[in-house]
């Protein structure tokens, strides 16, 4: 992607699963549109094993420029090009993300059982380092959208966690 593109490019990932309700829901028009409206002029969608197929555009005539692609080797390359990255609900991606500074919106899966994911999406929520959502509220999450809101995530230091759990142990300090 060229410099130009990178301030306006919005990457999904679904991780290695199917997340197709997700894939979906960003290939709808009023999605598509709500993007617009903020500015983005580009979406990569990651559609992992998913099913659904999103309408390709190269973004004639005002239009969101939407590709997709099943996997790829590492999504590093396209998680710091983005200006906004929307996500499953996978820890992996949620702190990769994090850790780049990127704006993120969470998109919870409500098809997983026991969805304990959707917790960590929740309280990164409500300390406003990420947006969080679902398949049918994302709409409405992009469309209120407040970059400025958003609180920097400063990843914890274990260390003293780690030198008291191996004291308890009976390991030596280092």
């Amino acid at each position: 992607m060229d410099n130009n593109e990178s301030k306006t490019s919005v990457f999904v990932t679904v991780g290695t699963t199917s997340f197709d309700s997700l894939v979906k829901t960003v290939d709808t028009d009023q999605v598509k549109e709500a993007l617009l409206k903020k500015g983005y002029t580009h979406l990569i969608i990651q559609m992992g094993r998913g099913s659904y197929f999103p309408k390709k555009s190269n973004g004639e005539y005002g239009s969101l420029a939407v590709d997709y692609f099943t996997f790829s080797s590492s999504i590093a390359d396209y998680l710091k090009s983005a200006s906004l990255v929307i996500s499953h609900a996978g820890s992996g991606s949620i702190f990769e993300t994090l850790k780049l500074a990127k704006p993120l919106i969470v998109v919870v899966n409500e098809d997983l059982m026991d969805n304990h994911q959707s917790e960590l999406a929740e309280e990164l929520a409500e300390r406003k380092h990420l947006f969080c959502g679902h398949p049918q509220s994302l709409y409405q999450v992009i469309e209120s959208l407040d970059l400025d809101s958003i609180v920097p995530y400063e990843p914890g230091d274990a260390t003293p966690v780690a030198k008291l759990i191996n004291r308890h142990l009976g390991f030596p300090a280092d």
